[in-house]
């Protein structure tokens, strides 16, 4: 638990529980004076927040939920619909500018559009099919970054980890972006022109609300968010389908000459310059336009890193998921591109190619007089624009899990592997609402100019990890008779998605695309030097458990019993290791002999890595038992009366503050002790990457009249560092 597990130790779960035995683990003992008195346990119940904002907070965020409830992971996780809802609609809502991207790179060479429509619809399969293999081999999520990082090796697991988080937070931003740019096509050209209060333009005033919206929906949980906004999510659907297939059947009886036209200008594109472009001129636009569309494939891999969230049986929960995804997003982006073609419709001004393809569609039908067709545009558009919004959620669903892994691995702050107590990855959220905040502050919530920035780390991460798949199936083919069937999916989309980067980059780096190279560089850099902080930290620490090997193996027969009745040291402590240790013999050798009980409290946390079903839950339990027994046992052979106190949470502060409570009404005359990190050389960066437990718990103890010490753990800035696992 507590404030030495979790600045100290890496950020497993760590465990410790109970008291001597679990039956009286929250039992209160009968309490007596020393002079035969009886005396009544003081009223030392945690008091009851009544400030504006922890009320405010409980009615915009929620209630705590209860990790010892049977049915929580029922309550926070996703069935495959809700998670199509939740993570589909990135991937369905790049429809809205993937496909017109590519179709306006063909310029007047349109008769390659049936081309394009066909290989993104397969592009958009095969990359599908390659993510539902690693969900397969790789069931505990993560995707890319873990993928990356046992396959490839912990570098290309940052970098892949890195991109991923830059492109979640741009994820966000460009949905958020876009999403405003469809709502104000549709109001008053001068509306662009406004500035409220003198400051910001209605436009970006709408995003900032958006985003504020969408992380307090995350804040509350998942599966709150994602059913607020399945409404949504089914308009667009249906609207689409509509607009597709109408358009589609609509024209049937023009195919032939369609087909026509698109064979001469076939042949024709097949001269030589300057007639037409030749076989090469013509392969070089089509890559060019293919690449143009790559945003259209954002999100396929969505899934594969938000695997957590999945209902039981996760795997099958998943595949479910990505079919789901791969099938609409294919039909829809493949269907837009043929629809384009069929009406004819072509840019104009102030309009996306979506908006045109709807009023040549449906625009002008009436049914008794009524604009029936008019209203049909305006609720296509809208949806696609409600629905950019809501592709928003992918980032904040999926980004904070790939931080919280990356933090679980020292590679960021382990405050990000941290569940608030509604279960969410309560720090992560926030960080990607203000980053993306920030991203449209700096790009005035341009859409141009935040693709450039988007595209390229999204392929970044798809080729690495069909590379890593590469490498599986290679190192395991004598386990696998049938492994180039599997690893030709793998080599494919490596082809795809490593073509796709390469020409986005060349593309796009003179536009902006720099800045996104810059971004996940300056990033990688920065995980490199927290990894380095945190193994030289934990390597001083290390250094404490010289003393278990000088330890008593052997003590009294007879264990002491613990008397509530007089002084008593509770020792909040992590896993069993040196340090805790060093924190027990501290007390004695400051108080000797004052003490006669020691009580070793900790908190079970459970966190992004451990949350996962209640029998990890139960495993976070027994490991904490366990470490608590431990130490039980050393003061046993030491002589001293001893026992434990534990409780399973997710937020050690908060979680900590009630068990010491408890351990307060069962022994009146308590002092309670944490250890805190005090640095050689204190730097303001400490403070980030190391939470303050200590100091917290101490303060709000204290405040409640409670005796509470800290314990210096000396860090000394020549520390030997911790060899990498």
């Amino acid at each position: 638990m507590s404030s030495q597990n979790s600045e100290n130790d890496p950020p497993n779960p760590t465990p410790q529980a109970g008291s001597g035995g679990a039956s009286d683990r929250d039992q209160p003992l009968p309490i007596s004076r020393d002079d035969g008195g009886d005396l009544a346990a003081p009223d030392l119940s945690p008091p009851e927040s009544t400030h504006w904002g922890s009320r405010l907070k409980r009615a915009l965020i929620g209630g705590k939920r209860e990790l010892h409830d049977t049915r929580v992971f029922h309550k926070v996780s996703l069935v495959a619909f809700l998670a199509w809802v939740g993570l589909g609609a990135d991937g369905l809502s790049s429809s809205a500018y993937g496909p017109e991207e590519m179709f306006k790179a063909l310029g007047p060479h349109q008769y390659l559009a049936p081309v394009l429509a066909v290989a993104t619809a397969l592009t958009v399969f095969i990359i599908s099919y390659a993510y539902s293999r690693i969900i397969e081999h790789f069931p505990f999520g993560g995707g890319g970054y873990n993928v990356a990082s046992r396959l490839l090796g912990s570098t290309a697991g940052v970098v892949s980890g890195s991109a991923l988080i830059i492109d979640y937070m741009l994820t966000i931003s460009i949905s958020i972006a876009a999403g405003g740019d469809a709502v104000f096509s549709l109001a008053p050209p001068e509306w662009n022109h406004v500035l409220i209060f003198g400051l910001v333009r209605p436009k970006l005033l709408i995003e900032f609300l958006a985003i504020v919206l969408l992380v307090l929906l995350n804040l509350r949980g998942v599966k709150e968010s994602v059913t607020v906004l399945t409404p949504i999510f089914i308009t667009f659907l249906l609207t689409h389908v509509v607009l597709i297939a109408g358009a589609v059947l609509s024209r049937v009886h023009e195919v032939p000459a369609v087909v026509g036209d698109l064979s001469q200008g076939f042949n024709r594109g097949l001269l030589s310059p300057p007639v037409g472009l030749g076989i090469v001129g013509m392969l070089a636009l089509l890559m060019r336009a293919y690449s143009m569309g790559g945003g259209t494939y954002t999100g396929i891999e969505a899934v594969s890193n938000g695997l957590m969230i999945m209902r039981e049986p996760k795997v099958e929960t998943g595949k479910r998921t990505m079919a789901l995804m791969a099938t609409s997003l294919a039909l829809t982006a493949g269907g837009l591109v043929v629809a384009y073609l069929l009406l004819h419709a072509a840019p104009a001004p102030g309009k996306t190619m979506n908006a045109v393809l709807a009023e040549k569609f449906a625009g002008g039908f009436q049914w008794k007089g009524l604009h029936v067709g008019a209203g049909f545009v305006m609720l296509t558009l809208a949806a696609e624009a409600m629905l950019l919004f809501v592709a928003a959620q992918t980032g904040f669903i999926d980004g904070p899990r790939v931080m919280g892994n990356m933090a679980t691995d020292s590679w960021l702050p382990h405050r990000f592997a941290q569940l608030s107590d509604r279960l969410t990855m309560q720090n992560g959220v926030l960080l990607m609402g203000m980053t993306s905040v920030l991203a449209l502050l700096y790009t005035r919530g341009n859409v141009t100019h935040l693709v450039v920035m988007y595209s390229i780390n999204v392929f970044l991460t798809f080729s690495l990890s069909q590379l890593s798949m590469c490498r599986f199936w290679l190192r395991d083919r004598a386990k696998h008779r049938d492994w180039v069937k599997h690893i030709s999916v793998h080599v494919v989309g490596l082809v795809l998605c490593v073509t796709i980067l390469s020409v986005t980059v060349y593309e796009k780096f003179g536009q902006g695309g720099w800045l996104t190279l810059l971004l996940t560089v300056i990033l990688i850099g920065l995980c490199f030097w927290i990894r380095h902080h945190y193994r030289r930290v934990q390597g001083n620490v290390k250094q404490l458990d010289e003393i278990l090997s000088a330890l008593p193996l052997r003590g009294p027969e007879q264990a002491r019993a613990v008397d509530p009745a007089v002084p008593t040291a509770a020792l909040l402590v992590g896993s069993y290791s040196g340090l805790g240790v060093h924190a027990l013999l501290a007390i004695q050798r400051h108080f000797p002999g004052h003490f006669r009980n020691f009580i070793f409290i900790s908190v079970g946390v459970v966190d992004a890595a451990t949350f996962k079903n209640l029998e990890a839950v139960g495993e976070v339990e027994a490991h904490t038992t366990a470490s608590l027994q431990q130490y039980t046992n050393l003061a046993h052979r030491l002589g001293l009366a001893a026992g434990y106190r534990m409780e399973i949470g997710t937020e050690v502060v908060a979680t900590g503050e009630e068990l010491c409570h408890r351990v307060a009404r069962e022994f009146p005359r308590v002092v309670f002790f944490a250890g805190k990190l005090i640095f050689e050389d204190e730097r303001w960066f400490h403070r980030l990457l190391h939470n303050e437990t200590a100091l917290q718990l101490q303060r709000r103890l204290q405040f409640a009249g409670l005796n509470a010490m800290v314990l210096p753990v000396r860090v000394m800035r020549r520390a030997p560092l911790l060899p990498a696992h």
